[in-house]
């Protein structure tokens, strides 16, 4: 295990961690083929037909198959909540939307969809057997998510008001920034988040994406928690690579 990797798999996390990311995508076979090479993920069946990525035989990521062709192939990102249905609620109240309201994944848990005021989307996870990610912050797991917005103090406001402990309480650890949506962004690019997976090399993994068949979008470049490269799979689900 890498030296700042975190093993998380024995207790639940607390309110407004990112504690799960999954990708919905069109081919599942192709996807274990990608993410298996680049980072080293083995695979194990789940609920509902999704699979299970391990990475040192702990679970760091969900792949599942897309129920309709028309939705985006996209990696989500789950902040972890233990009352799905109260959150919700205050989702609501605080000028988001709710996408998908909370309904149980058999014994795992507790799963949602929501909005924030500018549409990025992210997801709710109320652990039953199921807490999360069993490692993070290690090379092939999840270390980062990166909200791209068009009014970050507005989302400061927003995520600040539904997860303050996580965000900015005396014991927080935030795996969970805010930037401008501007720059090497299209005009047309909406809101979004990015998921960040850990690498030991930024360039190394991105000549890898390329050859697997991905395409790389930006970088590396340097950010204030390392350096990044943003890269597509071969069905254009975006995600980041990030070298600490």
């Amino acid at each position: 295990m890498a030296e700042n990797s975190t093993s998380a798999g024995e207790a639940a996390y607390p309110e407004g961690v990112p504690c799960w990311v999954d990708a919905q995508l069109a081919d599942v076979a192709a996807g274990k083929r990608f993410y298996g090479e680049l980072f080293g993920w083995s695979f194990q069946s789940s609920y509902g037909g999704s699979v299970w990525a391990c990475r040192e035989g702990e679970p760091v990521a969900a792949l599942g198959q897309k129920a309709d062709g028309r939705l985006p192939t996209v990696w989500t990102v789950y902040f972890a909540t233990p009352d799905a249905e109260v959150l919700t609620r205050r989702i609501r109240a605080s000028g988001g939307q709710v996408i998908t309201t909370p309904l149980p994944v058999g014994e795992l848990g507790v799963a949602a969809l929501a909005t924030d005021p500018e549409g990025a989307v992210f997801g709710l996870w109320q652990p039953g057997t199921h807490p999360g990610f069993g490692l993070r912050h290690a090379p092939g797991a999840f270390v980062w998510a990166e909200l791209y917005a068009r009014d970050t103090a507005a989302a400061n406001d927003f995520y600040g008001d539904l997860f303050h402990e996580a965000l900015f309480g005396p014991d927080a650890t935030p795996d969970f920034g805010r930037a401008p949506l501007a720059g090497a962004f299209p005009a047309e690019m909406p809101p979004h988040f990015l998921v960040h997976f850990g690498v030991e090399d930024c360039d190394a993994a991105l000549a890898e994406v390329s050859r697997l068949g991905g395409r790389v979008q930006a970088g590396p470049f340097d950010t204030s928690y390392g350096t990044v490269g943003v890269a597509s799979d071969g069905q254009g689900a975006s995600f980041a690579v990030l070298q600490r």
